[in-house]
């Protein structure tokens, strides 16, 4: 028994990988109690099961699998649905509405709208049947959506989701990495946003890297550290800047009259004080009725006169 390539190395076809008791899987064949490579990829041991995962190639649907597709046109009852790749999908209404359900089913989705569903069947002639009747499927709205080459999606997910939950967790975004090669993310910002992108691109070059999952945790911990420093550095400019701004002052609606003009500000203070002139008393003082009354009558004079 032996092994003649070491974890995650790229193989080409035709390379032996290993014989004696161990078994071929994807991606590889058996000759003569021999296991070789079948195609260009990342040779895998898990047990005694040698398998190779490609590192380009056009997605083939498989039952069961997760897909995020677009769809290209209404036709009766059912949707028509682009996965990428050759085949091209149909999702039946009944498998995505429940009953009663409208005759026009463009009501529900239309062409441009993008879904994640699940493969239920796959027949070579009549291409893969969709089904939306399962936890976290249907209509995706708001997200940014990437395309990815479907053989590096399962470096993306990780061994059991370990790589895109840990994303998804320092990053607090909304995701789903479908295994045709399509990646769906929503992020409460635009600077995450592309921190997510900058991630997903960074495992798709390094794909056939080891220890992957820890250098990818590493630059996010400190991309978010630095989004982090800059935060509170913007604050203090912004109130340092209000502080150095000019107070404003807004004018009252009438300013009040100089007490002195300028002019003869200096006779004014020279000027001696003249004492008011003491009110001459009446013999008898009106009272408050009849000073109401010549009130009144001013103001009927003072009308009068404005119409003349």
């Amino acid at each position: 028994m032996a092994v003649y390539f070491k974890k995650r190395e790229v193989v080409v076809p035709g390379e032996l990988l290993a014989e004696g008791r161990y078994r071929s899987s994807m991606g590889t064949y058996d000759e003569d109690g021999k296991v070789y490579s079948a195609l260009l990829g990342i040779a895998e041991l898990r047990g005694n099961t040698v398998k190779v995962v490609p590192l380009e190639g056009v997605y083939i649907p498989s039952e069961g699998d997760l897909v995020i597709g677009t769809i290209t046109r209404v036709a009766g009852n059912n949707w028509k649905v682009d996965i990428t790749g050759p085949y091209g999908a149909s999702l039946h209404a009944n498998n995505a509405l429940r009953r009663p359900y409208d005759d026009d089913i463009s009501r529900y989705f239309d062409i441009g709208d993008v879904i994640a569903a699940e493969i239920t069947a796959f027949d070579r002639n009549s291409g893969p049947f969709l089904t939306l009747k399962r936890r976290g499927l249907g209509l995706l709205v708001e997200g940014k959506l990437l395309d990815f080459s479907p053989a590096k999606i399962p470096r993306v997910i990780g061994r059991s989701g370990s790589m895109i939950n840990m994303i998804k967790d320092k990053l607090r975004i909304e995701a789903v990495v479908a295994q045709n090669g399509r990646i769906w993310v929503r992020a409460p910002d635009t600077p995450t946003l592309n921190l997510a992108i900058k991630a997903f691109k960074m495992i798709e070059a390094q794909a056939h890297t080891s220890k992957l999952t820890e250098r990818i945790g590493a630059m996010l911990d400190q991309e978010i550290a630095d989004m982090k420093e800059k935060a509170p550095k913007i604050t203090e400019i912004e109130s340092e800047e209000e502080a150095r701004a000019p107070v404003k002052v807004e004018p009252t609606e009438e300013e009040p009259e100089p007490l002195v003009e300028e002019e003869n500000a200096e006779d004014a203070i020279t000027a001696p004080i003249e004492e008011p002139a003491e009110p001459k008393a009446s013999d008898e003082e009106p009272a408050p009725a009849e000073e109401a009354e010549v009130a009144k009558d001013n103001d009927n004079t003072t009308e009068e006169v404005t119409e003349e």
